[in-house]
């Protein structure tokens, strides 16, 4: 957990940051009186660190007091290296998301004509206001733990449900979204039951808020195959590309591809993906689907932009 070492403005652009000890972080804009907010670079940050080691280096040949890289806060033991864009951090009663790593460096920097360097373009960085509030001097300041996405399964099938055959589809997919950093919340074995299935996806959308819900099964032409159906009968938003992209994907593999009835829908801010009935389509699939879902569940959680 780190600190907030210095809150910094400048009221006019082209003049010194000054520390102001507190001020109040807007929503979508960036610290009340500044002239640099409400541009794309809404607030920028600097390690405190290094700072400290910069003057180290100069040997007091310029004077560097705090705002004087530009940074509108100085945070004290956060490591920016391992922050990449997306990461957010936490200041005092704001948060903020990392936009920019480093920027080009004016050419007519003072403390690079004098000193010969400047730190803010490599060791910088920008971030826009997520939540706004009030920040002070001694604030902590503490990156927030990115939560994993949630996945939960649901395999329809007669024979499994009934006992008369072990599910092997689902714990293929509960190996592959492990693999891929996924959480899985919640497995559901259901029979070949339209109602069952609907019931089942309606409860786990919205009582366990997973990011994706993955069927097996119950997608072909069977007259039992009812996954589609209780899967649009849940459903309160249409995503059907996903379930395209998986068809025209798997014509490559087989033909009998164009025989999948699957359907890809949206409940809340949770994904509801068919998947086929073999383990083997099911590894094949996913790994087609699961490095392209990031982006989707982000714009469902609100994390992103379009």
């Amino acid at each position: 957990m780190g600190s907030i070492a210095a809150v910094c403005i400048s009221e006019k652009k082209g003049t010194v940051k000054k520390d102001i000890g507190r001020c109040l972080l807007i929503k979508g804009f960036g610290l009340a009186g500044d002239a640099h907010a409400g541009s794309a670079r809404q607030v920028s940050l600097l390690p405190l660190e290094s700072v400290l080691s910069f003057r180290e280096r100069t040997r007091g040949r310029v004077e560097i007091p705090y705002g004087a890289f530009g940074e509108n806060l100085l945070t004290e033991d956060i490591d920016y290296s391992q922050c990449p864009v997306g990461t957010r951090i936490r200041c005092g009663e704001a948060l903020l998301e990392i936009t920019q790593i480093g920027k080009k460096c004016h050419t007519d920097c003072e403390i690079r004509r004098i000193a010969g360097d400047c730190i803010m373009p490599k060791e910088g960085v920008f971030a826009k206001v997520l939540e706004g509030g009030y920040i002070s001097v001694g604030d902590t300041a503490q990156v927030v733990p990115e939560r994993p996405f949630s996945v939960c399964i649901l395999t329809a099938s007669d024979r499994a449900f009934y006992g008369g055959y072990e599910d092997k589809s689902g714990p293929v997919i509960a190996e592959l979204c492990t693999a891929a950093g996924f959480s899985v919340a919640d497995t559901v074995l259901c029979a070949d039951d339209e109602d069952m299935i609907c019931e089942e996806l309606i409860r786990l959308a919205d009582k366990t808020a997973s990011d994706i819900i993955f069927t097996t099964g119950g997608t072909g032409f069977s007259m039992r195959d009812r996954v589609p159906e209780a899967t649009l009968r849940a459903a309160q938003r249409n995503a059907p590309g996903i379930a395209e992209a998986i068809r025209a994907y798997s014509m490559g593999i087989t033909h009998k591809a164009m025989l999948s009835r699957a359907a890809s829908v949206i409940r809340g801010r949770t994904l509801i993906v068919n998947l086929p009935g073999s383990p083997k389509a099911v590894k094949e699939c996913l790994g087609f689907l699961l490095p392209e879902l990031s982006h989707g569940i982000q714009l469902l959680r609100g994390e992103a932009d379009k």
